[in-house]
């Protein structure tokens, strides 16, 4: 059975090069239009431009009540994103003129829940970047891999992205391509800078390799380091560390970001720094600011602490 359509493929082109998705944004699209595809196909339906309203309705039910391949019931996050996904597809069709209008309008989409964000405390994060120690060109690349990470706020993608001539150790700060192809210039902290400087002088020679290219982090065989790669070198610095959580790269950039707000730091000029696009991505942040402040108060205001539980 087919799992796309010529105009599934024409939207995802688009998204492609007009919209510049990274391809990880683009292999979610293409995961969930293809069962979209697959659904309408079920119902006897080539053409995408024909679906109704009520396809559309009963595609979302049917996601909602089916089990991805692991067994498990596909999750609200999921159901919304290939909504949205949907949604973007027929608003597509609809100004190529292929569609007469977009019959995903009245569709609801799942309300999900927003979770906040768990971040490490200082004390944590500092535990986990001392975690790599001696002079070989593991350590190093270690070190400068986890202080950027923390020290710049980068996404896992943009870290193991970046190349050599991006990291400018003068004006201590690296040029970034974060989501929809929009560049950005984030500072460097002593420490972040101090760590690639050393890395790129000691370390990074030892390890490169034909294959390295212009690669700033390479794996031990001298190739660009991967996102996997990446968060297995996290979770062992981690489990060194002695914290028992899971901690992935996106933690610390959350970590990042509450941290600047804590110590004050306006919520645009986080929004900057982060790239978000909006924002109200950026305002969930001072939500956890907010939580702590009120965890702090009512555990150390005399006047303010919870009664405890008197016994009988």
């Amino acid at each position: 059975m087919r799992t796309s359509t010529p105009q599934i493929e024409r939207f995802l082109d688009h998204l492609a090069a007009e919209r510049g998705l990274s391809p990880h944004t683009l292999a979610a699209y293409r995961r969930d239009l293809a069962r979209y595809g697959v659904f309408l196909a079920g119902l006897g339906m080539d053409d995408v431009a024909g679906a109704g309203e009520e396809d559309v309705a009963a595609f979302v039910a049917h996601l909602s009540a089916s089990r991805t391949a692991e067994g498990k019931p596909y999750g609200t996050s999921s159901v919304a994103r290939a909504v949205a996904a949907v949604r973007s597809l027929h608003r597509f069709l609809v100004l190529e003129g292929e569609a007469g209008g977009d019959p995903s309008a009245g569709v609801v989409r799942p309300r999900v829940h927003r979770t906040l964000p768990r971040p490490l405390s200082v004390d944590e994060v500092a535990r986990i970047l001392a975690s790599p120690t001696g002079g070989t060109p593991i350590a190093l690349r270690d070190a400068a891999m986890l202080e950027t990470l923390y020290g710049a706020g980068l996404r896992i993608s943009e870290l193991v992205s970046l190349d050599v001539d991006e990291v400018d150790l003068e004006e201590a700060s690296v040029r970034v391509m974060g989501k929809g192809s929009k560049e950005r210039i984030v500072p460097l902290g002593k420490y972040a800078r101090e760590a690639l400087q050393r890395y790129l002088a000691n370390g990074r020679p030892s390890l490169a390799s034909k294959s390295s290219k212009a690669a700033v982090f390479l794996n031990h065989r001298g190739g660009r380091l991967t996102r996997q790669g990446c968060d297995r070198i996290l979770r062992g610095h981690v489990r060194r560390a002695g914290l028992r959580k899971r901690v992935s790269p996106h933690t610390l950039r959350h970590s990042f970001a509450t941290h600047l707000l804590e110590g004050g730091a306006d919520v645009r000029v986080v929004q900057e720094l982060l790239g978000h696009a909006s924002v109200a991505t950026t305002q969930i942040y001072t939500l956890i600011t907010e939580q702590h402040l009120r965890e702090v108060y009512f555990s150390s205001h005399p006047r303010a602490r919870r009664a405890r539980a008197v016994a009988p």
